[in-house]
């Protein structure tokens, strides 16, 4: 593994060494649309502007930047980072621009490994200007880079960073993707054909619409909306949910990340039943979560350290699972109110990590379903 490992630094840095890096800002001369996007989405997030994954890196190790292969992948010193011989630097372009337009659009091919897959980028030749892969036909020319339409950029694009990752201990502490899963689906629900020229600022070739780049998921209300279908049913005594993950990876990626039901009934105007009395984690079966725990057998907040997993209530992508709720007396008119909510970060992070933005201790709705008992 860390033959592996080193042969990827190597190969990563003599990408870079023989091209001059192309910042995410002299991209926006010809291509500012799609700079705009990039700007606002989680993708230019970084150890500098991002406090959860910055108190989570840091909580991991402040000597090394294990986290730089992929949240900071472009940096001119990545080996030195993630061996401690340097830190992060908000002034080096190269760390700053966070996971950059240069870095993505070199990408060459994804080598599966055991603890994470590993991003192998296109060798360049000195003193020339570079070529980038993309998914544009017959792209114009410019003067700084070479444009290449590759069908395989498309399968490998996502399936290096947002594959898996293990832990020292060979825990999983993050999986998106199946193993023989692509990119394709990736690209397809969160980098859509939207309407508008982003490729290039004249449109010389009136495409009208190019790729988002706004990398659209849980932060986007309408994206929440759309990740899952919830459907109800009632008897006399029973309400019985169906929750479908529409999604193609589990229901939670994230490790600090939960998402849960509240489920109210209603009678004449007022709550008369909830599925908790005072937090939604007492509702084991409608608490989406995983957790770790040490060889001591302790949770563990940071799941760097984690040497097994302690509990872990999930759904696959595509798959439906079924929650039922007995002993309710129901009567005609009730309403049951089912709304399905996500933290960003949930209360164990907040106290070990001590997070202050605001977005972090909220809880956001993803879905509501109303149905009134006949």
């Amino acid at each position: 593994m860390k033959i592996i490992f080193f042969l990827f630094i190597n190969i990563l840095l003599f990408a870079q060494h023989t091209t001059k890096y192309m910042s995410n800002e002299s991209c926006k001369e010809c291509h500012e649309t799609i700079y705009n996007e990039f700007q606002n989405s989680y993708h230019s997030k970084s150890y500098f502007n991002d406090e959860l994954h910055h108190k989570v890196a840091n909580a991991v190790s402040k000597r090394k930047y294990d986290c730089a292969v992929c949240h900071m992948p472009a940096a001119n010193n990545l080996k030195d980072l993630i061996t401690g011989k340097a830190r992060p630097d908000k002034n080096n372009v190269t760390q700053s621009d966070a996971i950059s337009c240069f870095f993505c659009h070199q990408i060459a091919f994804v080598k599966k490994a055991h603890k994470y897959n590993i991003n192998t980028l296109t060798r360049q030749a000195a003193d020339y200007k570079p070529s980038l892969f993309g998914r544009l036909k017959d792209p114009d020319e410019n003067d700084k880079h070479s444009s290449i339409n590759s069908p395989i950029y498309i399968q490998n694009v996502c399936v290096g960073c947002h594959s898996h990752k293990l832990n020292d201990n060979n825990v999983t502490i993050f999986k998106a993707m199946k193993k023989n899963q692509d990119s394709t689906g990736c690209v397809k629900c969160h980098m859509p054909m939207i309407k508008g020229s982003g490729a290039e600022n004249m449109d010389k070739k009136a495409r009208g619409q190019h790729v988002s780049h706004k990398f659209l998921g849980i932060h986007n209300k309408k994206m929440r909306k759309k990740s899952v279908d919830i459907n109800i049913s009632t008897t006399t005594n029973t309400i019985t949910i169906k929750l479908t993950n529409k999604m193609g990876h589990p229901l939670i990626i994230q490790p600090a990340r939960v998402k849960y039901f509240i489920i109210k009934i209603i009678r004449d105007g007022k709550t008369i039943w909830r599925n908790y009395k005072n937090s939604p984690r007492e509702d084991h079966q409608a608490f989406f979560e995983y957790t770790f725990k040490n060889n001591k057998g302790k949770q563990v907040i940071i799941p760097s350290k984690a040497t097994s997993i302690l509990y872990n209530h999930n759904l696959p992508a595509k798959k439906t699972i079924t929650i039922k709720y007995d002993h309710l007396n129901l009567k005609k008119g009730d309403k049951i109110i089912v709304s399905m909510y996500v933290r960003y970060a949930k209360k164990d992070c907040l106290k070990v990590l001590n997070l202050k933005d605001k977005n972090l201790k909220k809880s956001f709705l993803i879905k509501s379903i109303t149905t009134t008992v006949k």
